[in-house]
């Protein structure tokens, strides 16, 4: 075929140029969302086709490259699907390719094909019957085949399986999920049957606010009811893989075999069923992390973003995105109700409801009647500590130990100390390769950095003056462990953290030993403050969170208030007596005095007011221009050269250019310069020309940059 009749196509490759790429095809049926193999820079390329393209002015086509296959017969990703993307590689300001390849499993940014088949359901035949009835006792595989089948059992789909369905002994039928006809559904209290109510009178987004253990999840439950009863599809995001097998569990017991998993820990083939059943209407709910927000729903009825107000949903790298963010907008595209639930919802997810654009639902008591415990404060000035811990805490601790109780200590920092240090020159183990501390481990026995990586043993003596009496300072978790196990030496101890537990397998292992009685002594990181049900916790210890109420990051206030009052929230829920208890050097801090006296609520009041009369987020807009380079001298030049060709638009301001506030991390150097605008358009007409004009800039080929829109974290 002649080149200037085949026709032109815009393919959406994974590269990091912010622009799509036109490609000569065989197949002029080939349709928007469908992928396609093709040569870019020498390589082979899975992209997807974005749509039809006009031959290049005054020319033919004769220069554009031509399609080498066409992977799909009918699109992978629906219009609905390809505009999110596209709207989200715009406003993120991301290449557009790899915005599309996020969202598709691996196995299809590989080529995989995306045929799929239906989970089937085996069944006995008649013949079967007649099998079972009369095979030998010796053809014990066969008979005990044939008998799971008859008594409606889940069939492996291996040889055997399908040598009886050869014979005509079973039949196969494509497996329709449905909702169990015995599933329980407890009665609402009337909060939450009004929150239920509140749900299903308005469409949009609403806030589910609720104090820790008032039952949101029950309100979530009933909201994909109503869904999925309707024809449609419910999404459940939560914030960490952690956090999936608890909350499949609980919609699992209400929507059976519907219900399926969607995350980065899953192996690829896992991935891959997952997003073909939700593409087909298979999946009725879809309980997943951040990257769940992409799926090609058939028919999205319902968008759950659990403990919305975590950082956790925000990607802090490559396609830096919220997913809250995202599945509001998806929610907006779709139709359907966003539902944003926590007990400390974000500054402005609370902001925007108490300006009446998010619907407010509130659930002001626990399922149990009792009360939040109350947050006992701690003043640790002149307090004689062992192992960071306070002898008043020790005291309670000892007494929660006496009866039958449950114990949590909470402590935001891994490893066995955060320093190693030198008692005679005050010399500390620098990372190589960062600027901060090593941390040293004691299982086994390193230092390392967390920021980057590096592992190296400890030195037996001083590098600086060989001296011997090198002293590790301060605690963190494995210290802790340690302390506890010396005191209480026949009671079991299960640290949370990511060295412990790696992966969402060891922690569900963990979390059922916690709810079988097996554990009554729990130490851990904010792993532990996330959505985690604990019925028989009776105190918890919270051993430090003044590091917060010293940050850089204007937000680490507005997370040390959310960790405590989440932590404090594990007590009791079942209705128990329980303690809460924080210790601190500062209890005087004003904001920190407001949360443990006054509640969350008056506390996120007052930080509100503090970042209205400076101008921050949500009373402001943000973007952040990062740059990392071999030399510090690249990298800020770089962010300087980019502020001088920022266009100058009324209403956005720059921070002058500056190092990060870790400025060497894994070797390269970083700097960063913050835009601010009151008013989110003027901040959008001043950073969508200027992207372009940074990638056209000689400078930007010698350094690593991008744009952060929203940015969480800004030093």
């Amino acid at each position: 075929m002649p080149s200037h009749s085949r026709p032109v196509i815009t393919v959406a490759l994974p590269v990091p140029l912010r622009r799509a790429f036109d490609y000569l095809s065989d197949d002029a049926g080939v349709a928007p969302g469908c992928r396609v193999q093709v040569n870019f820079n020498r390589r082979l390329h899975v992209g997807v086709v974005l749509g039809s393209a006009s031959a290049p002015p005054g020319g033919d086509g004769d220069d554009l490259k031509p399609v080498l296959q066409c992977l799909d017969a009918r699109p992978l990703l629906n219009h609905d699907c390809l505009s999110l993307l596209r709207w989200a590689a715009d406003y993120y300001l991301h290449p557009v390719g790899e915005v599309i390849a996020a969202a598709l499993p691996p196995a299809l940014r590989r080529g995989k094909s995306a045929d799929w088949t239906p989970p089937q359901r085996w069944s006995l035949t008649e013949a079967g019957a007649v099998a079972l009835r009369e095979l030998p006792a010796r053809q014990t595989a066969r008979r005990a085949r044939l008998a799971l089948a008859a008594s409606g059992g889940p069939l492996p789909l291996d040889a055997l399986t399908r040598t009886l369905a050869d014979e005509g002994w079973l039949a196969a039928n494509v497996a329709t999920p449905g909702m169990p006809a015995d599933a329980h559904w407890p009665a609402l209290n009337p909060a939450q049957q009004q929150a239920v109510d509140g749900i299903a009178a308005r469409r949009g987004i609403q806030l589910i606010e609720g104090v820790t253990g008032s039952g949101k999840t029950e309100v979530y439950l009933h909201a994909a009811r109503a869904c999925v009863e309707a024809g449609g599809q419910a999404l459940i995001l939560v914030p960490e893989i952690g956090l999936t097998p608890q909350l499949r569990a609980r919609f699992a017991e209400r929507f059976g075999d519907s219900v399926c998993v969607y995350h980065s820990g899953l192996a690829d083939g896992a991935r891959l069923d997952a997003w073909q059943r939700v593409r087909h209407g298979h999946a009725r709910v879809l309980v997943g992390t951040r990257s769940a927000v992409w799926l090609p729903f058939q028919r999205l009825g319902l968008i759950v973003v659990d403990e919305e107000h975590d950082p956790s949903f925000k990607q802090q790298d490559a396609f830096r995105y919220s997913a809250r963010d995202v599945a509001c907008y998806r929610g907006k595209q779709a139709g359907c109700p966003v539902l944003l639930g926590s007990a400390t919802p974000a500054l402005e997810t609370r902001h925007l409801a108490s300006t009446g654009r998010y619907g407010h639902q509130h659930l002001p008591e626990r399922i149990h009647k009792a009360a939040t415990p109350r947050v006992e404060c701690i003043d640790l000035r002149g307090q004689r500590l062992q192992d960071g811990l306070s002898p008043p805490l020790i005291k309670a601790l000892d007494d929660c130990m006496a009866g039958d109780g449950q114990a949590l200590l909470f402590l935001n920092r891994r490893g066995f100390a955060p320093l190693l240090l030198c008692n005679q020159c005050g010399w500390n183990a620098p990372c190589p390769s960062c600027d901060a501390h090593l941390t040293l481990h004691r299982g086994p026995t390193q230092l390392r950095c967390h920021h980057c990586g590096h592992v190296q043993p400890p030195p037996r003596q001083c590098p600086s003056c060989q001296s011997s009496d090198l002293r590790p300072i301060g605690e963190g978790t494995e210290r802790l462990e340690a302390a506890l196990a010396t005191r209480y030496p026949g009671e079991r101890i299960e640290r949370f953290d990511t060295d412990r537990l790696p992966n969402a397998a060891a922690l569900h292992a963990r979390l059922e030993a916690i709810h079988r009685g097996e554990v009554r002594l729990l130490v851990g990181t904010q792993m532990l403050a996330k959505g985690h049900d604990f019925p028989k916790l009776n105190f918890v210890g919270i051993v430090s969170a003044d590091q917060a109420l010293f940050g850089a990051d204007f937000r680490a206030i507005e997370r040390m208030g959310a960790l405590i009052t989440q932590v404090a929230g594990r007590a009791g829920r079942s209705g128990q007596p329980a303690r809460v208890m924080l210790q601190t050097h500062v209890p005087e801090h004003p904001l920190l005095a407001t949360l443990i006296q006054r509640g969350y609520a008056d506390f996120v009041d007052a930080v509100l007011a503090e970042r209205r009369a400076i101008g921050l987020p949500p009373f402001a807009h943000l973007a952040l221009l990062r740059a990392d380079a071999l030399t510090m001298d690249e990298a800020l030049g770089f962010v300087e050269m980019a502020e001088r060709t920022l266009p100058p638009v009324p209403g956005v301001i720059t921070l002058p250019p500056q190092p990060a506030s870790m400025a060497r991390r894994g070797g390269r150097h970083r700097a960063q310069l913050l835009l601010i605008a009151a008013q989110r358009p003027a901040l959008r007409a001043a950073i969508e020309p200027w992207v372009m004009r940074l990638a056209s800039l000689k400078a930007a080929r010698q350094v690593r940059w991008s744009i952060d829109v929203d940015p969480i974290d800004v030093f």
